[in-house]
């Protein structure tokens, strides 16, 4: 089969897998790495990209030090995903996903200039959560509570870089992206009722259902950039500067039916916003990030890679605002139709240090180990706001290693292990009221596997 056609059936496997999946991610809900030499480092590449999966997406300067190569990546991502809507401890269904990504470089328009880029599965979160809720009225059906979210973003990463000199590269890359978002959280109840047939009518418990329900797919597309730089200082150590910009969003848009967020109960009841069918919209930017990184190698078989990271979260989930067709409430009375109502997610800017180290075992062996830290954006007592975003987890090991096959082919595998992470609210942050305080835990697992072939 000829190079470019490995090439192209690997993209459409990429874009697949891509479209379908619904990743978990460790920092908020970016993965800590792209490809699975980043996933073994730990995620700390910025100042030691190894292949076109680590450059483009982590330091595009990186693409000018390497020969050209091809890599494509498939990683199975398996989140365990617990929460109490305020009637007990329940699970998530749906924990197995796949994460893609394949990247290029190939030399372009002189001497030190290079082309890559690459199509990823960067990022994303998802639950799905059921729990039946004991009925208030003996006889009657039992209500239950749905609580659903999927968030996936596929990138483009077309990328040029260039060696400055012996000491220097630099580089930049167009981050095109689409993602798919759609939510949910409601509960229907079951109450007296009267329907009406040919018959005349009839008595019968009927379901009234309250909350936000945008759980239709949607779609979006957005633009941004990645500027990046290495210094080599010596043989010994360089360092890496990378910025990216947010990635800037079209509208996310839902034809959605009759909305409920009137508040049922606790010290607001009665305020809220009601919608009528209608569309709905939302804007998900993904963040502004910076990060720097040192890059050291002791001896030419080992290497020691740390990394500082900075993510805009404040930016894009501070209050997440849905548009429509809505009225406010206040008092269980309306007091006038409104734009828009702001969900409180209200995530922190995140703070992301992590550390990997690799030594060559021999000419055909790497093997690698790293630790990843993120702060956690969010704040126990706004749990309640975030159990369809439940981005808890701060620590993460890996593992990896490099089998280099001879003939241009290499063999790259990475294990990580993020700890499990309990959150909690106060008493009364359950979103449907329930004696117990709404609470979110998260614990992951990865195992993914790398082709390349060197042309």
């Amino acid at each position: 089969m000829k190079k470019s056609r490995i090439l192209g059936v690997a993209v459409a496997a990429t874009l697949a897998m891509g479209i379908s999946s619904s990743a978990f991610a460790t920092n908020g809900y970016q993965l800590i790495g792209i490809g699975q030499y980043a996933v073994g480092m730990g995620g700390a590449v910025v100042a030691a990209p190894d292949d076109p999966l680590s450059a483009a997406i982590s330091n595009p300067a990186g693409l000018a030090l390497l020969a050209p190569q091809a890599a494509f990546s498939a990683e199975i991502f398996n989140p365990t995903r617990k929460t109490n809507l305020g009637f007990g401890e329940i699970g998530s269904h749906t924990n197995i996903y796949g994460v893609p990504a394949i990247g290029w470089v190939a030399p372009a328009f002189g001497d030190g200039i290079v082309f890559g880029g690459g199509v990823y599965g960067t990022s994303g979160l998802g639950v799905n959560y059921l729990q039946q809720v004991p009925s208030q009225i003996p006889g009657y059906p039992n209500s239950y509570a749905q609580a659903f979210s999927s968030i996936n973003f596929m990138q483009m990463a077309p990328s040029i870089a260039m060696k400055v000199d012996h000491h220097l590269a630099v580089g930049a890359t167009l981050n095109i992206a689409a993602e798919q978002a759609s939510f949910q959280q409601t509960m229907t109840e079951y109450a007296p009722g009267t329907i009406q047939t040919q018959n005349g009518p009839i008595n019968m418990p009927v379901g009234l259902t309250g909350g936000l329900n945008l759980s239709s797919p949607s779609w979006a597309y957005g633009v941004g950039f990645t500027l990046g730089a290495l210094y080599k200082v010596n043989d010994m150590v360089t360092l890496g500067f990378t910025y990216k910009s947010p990635i800037w969003f079209t509208p996310l848009t839902w034809q959605a039916g009759a909305q409920n967020t009137v508040a049922q109960s606790g010290p607001n009841a009665g305020s809220g916003a009601m919608g009528t069918s209608g569309q709905y919209s939302g804007r998900l930017n993904y963040p502004q990030q910076v990060a720097l990184g040192l890059a050291i190698r002791p001896t030419k078989s080992w290497l020691i890679s740390v990394e500082g990271q900075w993510i805009n979260w404040a930016s894009t989930l501070n209050n997440f605002k849905i548009y429509g067709p809505w009225t406010a409430y206040n008092g269980g009375s309306p007091v006038g139709g409104i734009s828009d109502i702001a969900l409180p997610t209200h995530w922190k800017n995140q703070w992301v240090a992590s550390i990997g180290t690799q030594y060559d075992v021999n000419n055909w062996l790497q093997v690698r180990m790293g630790y990843n830290y993120g702060s956690n954006p969010i704040a126990a007592n706004n749990i309640g706001n975030n159990l369809i975003f439940p981005a808890v987890v701060e620590n993460a090991i890996t593992f990896g290693s490099t089998q280099k096959l001879g003939m241009g082919w290499k063999l790259t595998e990475a294990y990580m292990h993020e700890f499990g992470n309990t959150l909690t609210g106060s008493a009364g942050s359950s979103p449907f009221g329930g004696a117990m305080p709404a609470s979110a835990t998260l614990a992951e697992n990865s195992f993914g596997l790398q082709v390349g072939y060197d042309f």
